[in-house]
């Protein structure tokens, strides 16, 4: 057995070694250019480092780490042609399934394929998609290669396999003679089977991370308490060995919100358009109101700290002892405000993704049936309930009553419903019906493909509530552990200073004059205002919503820690003074 792992690890390391080295031919320079401007000068810091390790007048323990800070320089330099392409392959494929049902919208039209893909290179918003298919149009119009040939040799660099296999697949298709519209038509569902593997190979991965995330969470949970609690018998400096606890603390949960963050696939909810959309003057007044009450408030508990006003516990007349707790958690509660309306915006774009696909088909094959325009087809199209998508529908409808340019209604129809998705497919819509394609095909494209993403999106949505949970649960957790400790050795404190334990000869067991108690309760509760806003972005993250949204989980999880922390300390308190 012993024998067999060895040889699967060394298998693993050979082949991560032969990706790393293969990744070198793909980047934009040449590697003489990254040996001399990445490699060598990461060499030089890593001998930096060694020699400093000798000779800096340092304390053994300081001086151990510093070789690793330029061993991890070196291994980062070694190893970051591969992370770039990974993150480069996740972008194409986050974007293929877009991209690849414009191409079949464009195909589907009058125009030249290879005015397709020109057309498809100039669409800054695919970003690295976008850019492999310019180097595709780069080879035609630059070097005079045929279409073919050029998607079968740009398959053999684009870093995604996913675009690889899409490229080569192409290539011979037409090569042999096939129509594009045929063979992209016919790949649709290859391509929404393979969008939904990688969506569903996300959330999988996300899965694991939260396993990872609590096991991590509370073993530094574990780690803080003892921080608390030993120094009382070891005499060790305890505000030193809590703040790097924290310190670590936090590196591992920064840790963990960029690998959700790279984990999470890319799916966006809102459309942020360059004009101003309807509802903007509401969404950003629930900002500054939130923000300006939040401030204020901060303002006015500080000078009360200060002495120059009753301070929060004025605003609180009503609790006969206002906890410290409550003065983190208190002043931020008006962004509960803005997360609300936010997150009430994010559920009626959702519900108008719903129903779009049900309209677009309707559109299209009305379109097709009347061979008329969608102005006369929304005569009667409107007065069907497409449910919180109507109102928009209503609105385009006037619109091209009234003689606006249909590139201009469209765009408007797009800010007025604030999707992502629908932005996106209204305008593959609107550019196969000008230029000449089938509505019916089209409405059946777009429809199918939307109602793909909705599904994996609810998907999401309950991985995310799964995650929240989890949030929570660690949140309470955590805090209950953190100030149980502190409590403890607050009691302890007290009692020695009772009966004068330092006059008497047990002493030297106990060392309760080393505890600032106030201290460490303001660097526990900084660990909570951290844990609340980085665990609200996390959720952002995994859900694909607004980051302001988050607010709402701000609040409640920094209400959570403080109620929790006054919860405990009384508690606690009451138990072991009885």
């Amino acid at each position: 057995m012993n024998v067999k792992a060895a040889g699967d690890g060394l298998a693993v390391a050979m082949r991560l070694t032969e990706e790393v080295l293969d990744s070198y031919e793909k980047l934009d320079i040449t590697k003489r250019q990254y040996v001399g401007y990445v490699l060598l000068p990461a060499v030089a810091v890593f001998a930096v480092t060694v020699v400093g390790a000798f000779v800096l007048p340092l304390p053994p323990a300081a001086r151990a780490p510093i070789p690793l800070f330029g061993a991890l320089t070196l291994i980062s330099a070694v190893v970051y042609p591969k992370i770039y392409l990974s993150g480069v392959e996740n972008r194409i494929d986050n974007q293929l399934h877009l991209v690849m049902t414009h191409m079949t919208v464009l195909s589907t039209t009058n125009i030249d394929r290879m005015e397709v893909f020109r057309t498809l290179a100039r669409e800054e918003e695919y970003g690295a998609a976008a850019e492999e298919i310019g180097r595709v149009v780069h080879l035609v119009d630059t070097w005079n290669q045929s279409l073919d040939d050029a998607c079968r040799r740009r398959a053999k660099e684009v870093p995604s396999d996913a675009m690889a296999d899409f490229f080569d697949r192409l290539g011979y298709t037409l090569g042999a003679g096939q129509s594009l519209e045929d063979f992209l038509v016919s790949e649709q569902d290859v391509m929404l089977a393979k969008y939904e593997t990688l969506y569903e190979s996300s959330l999988s991965n996300l899965e694991v991370m939260k396993d990872l995330y609590m096991s991590m969470i509370l073993s530094m949970t574990f780690a803080l308490v003892f921080a608390i609690v030993l120094p009382i018998l070891t005499g060790n400096d305890p505000t030193a060995t809590v703040s790097a606890v924290i310190v670590l603390f936090v590196f591992v949960q920064l840790g963990f919100y960029a690998m959700i963050r790279a984990t999470s696939p890319y799916d966006p909810i809102w459309y942020h358009p360059e004009e101003r959309a309807p509802g903007d003057r509401k969404l950003w007044a629930s900002l500054g109101v939130g923000a300006g009450l939040s401030l204020l408030l901060i303002g006015f508990t500080a000078a009360g700290m200060f002495g120059y006003g009753p301070g929060l516990p004025g605003l609180l007349f009503f609790l006969d002892d206002v906890r410290l707790p409550l003065y983190l958690a208190v002043p931020i509660t008006p962004l509960f405000l803005t997360g609300v309306i936010l997150r009430a915006e994010e559920g009626a774009i959702t519900a108008r993704d719903g129903e779009f696909p049900s309209f677009v088909r309707a559109l299209g094959a009305t379109e097709s049936a009347k061979q008329s325009t969608t102005s006369d087809v929304l005569t009667t199209l409107r007065d069907k309930d497409f449910g919180a998508l109507s109102p928009s529908i209503e609105r385009l409808y006037r619109r091209l009553n009234m003689r606006i340019s249909t590139e201009g209604a469209w765009r408007a129809f797009s800010r007025d419903t604030r999707s992502y998705l629908i932005q996106k497919f209204s305008e593959m819509y609107l550019v196969g019906r000008r230029m000449g394609g089938d509505p019916k095909l089209l409405g059946e494209l777009i429809s199918t493909n939307m109602n793909t993403v909705n599904q994996l999106r609810e998907q999401r949505r309950q991985s995310a509530v799964t995650f929240i949970g989890l949030l929570y649960g660690i949140t309470a957790a955590a805090t209950f552990a953190f100030f149980i400790g502190l409590e403890i050795v607050a009691i302890l404190a007290e009692l020695t200073a009772d009966f004068e334990i330092d006059q008497m000869d047990i002493g030297q067991i106990v060392y309760p004059g080393a505890y600032d108690i106030p201290l460490i309760e303001y660097l526990l509760l900084t660990v909570v205002l951290f844990n609340a806003a980085l665990s609200s972005q996390m959720i952002r993250k995994i859900d694909g919503g607004n980051p302001a949204n988050g607010y709402i989980h701000f609040v409640l999880l920094t209400w959570l820690g403080a109620a929790t922390a006054v919860a405990t300390r009384t508690l606690v308190n009451a138990i072991l003074s009885i």
